[in-house]
């Protein structure tokens, strides 16, 4: 009996530690507030004290239909002549992926989701390298290039936290389905707006990377980003 118990008791442990990644299978959002919109915002990182722009931010979401949303992020960095342009669409109710191309001058790559399976390329410009992308899957996640637009649909409270399942795709470092981790939610005050201070890392960046994010409650907009990269501060505002 007693074995039964402590097995009883190390399945339910797996059970619910399982049950509290967050997927496209269990995911709660607040979907009034995914509404087409446009903006572009200042990429800066900081020096000696100092801000200095580095680039352009611009995303926009498109509802195709009723149920698809097109998610489409454009970086223009003032050094460089030619925008990173990233686009991805999901399904509005539970930002399930469906597809996800990413076009630079480093890199061309193009994923399309189904069930069980990634398929798409992945072009290293470079080298002239091409990957032809055939992944099993075995687990419900979202697209890597989405996830940090899920976060402002998500029903917050204070001291929330949480694993978010996702799919990556990079040849030199992981791949597949991997993991983001929302390491704290509070209450605060910014530029005068009540807002939602969201700390995140993710397995990409081998949770070296920290994001943190200041989202109006009202409105689920993002008034700011700072991110803490490797001892680099940069801000997206």
């Amino acid at each position: 009996m007693k074995t039964f118990l402590f097995l009883l008791i190390i399945g339910s442990a797996s059970f619910f530690s399982a049950q509290n990644i967050l997927s496209p299978s269990n995911i709660r959002l607040d979907s009034k507030y995914i509404q087409n919109e446009s903006s572009e915002v200042s990429w800066s990182i900081e020096n000696a004290g100092s801000k200095i722009e580095i680039g352009k931010v611009i995303t926009e979401f498109k509802k195709l239909n009723k149920k698809d949303l097109l998610i489409k992020t454009t970086v223009k960095m003032k050094q460089v002549s030619e925008a990173w342009v990233d686009s991805t669409i999901i399904k509005i109710s539970d930002f399930q992926p469906i597809y996800h191309s990413s076009f630079n001058s480093m890199r061309d790559m193009s994923l399309r989701f189904t069930k069980n399976k990634v398929i798409g390329y992945y072009l290293d410009k470079k080298t002239q390298k091409k990957d032809i992308i055939n992944e099993i899957t075995t687990s419900s996640y979202f697209d890597s290039n989405s996830y940090p637009a899920l976060i402002r649909f998500l029903p917050f409270k204070e001291s929330y936290t949480t694993e978010i399942s996702i799919f990556d795709y990079n040849p030199t470092a992981k791949k597949g389905v991997i993991k983001a981790y929302i390491e704290k939610v509070e209450k605060g005050e910014y530029n005068g707006k009540k807002v939602w201070i969201v700390k995140i890392t993710d397995d990409i960046q081998d949770r070296k990377s920290e994001s943190t994010y200041y989202i109006d409650s009202a409105t689920r907009k993002v008034l700011k980003q700072e991110i803490n990269a490797n001892g680099k501060r940069m801000t997206i505002e």
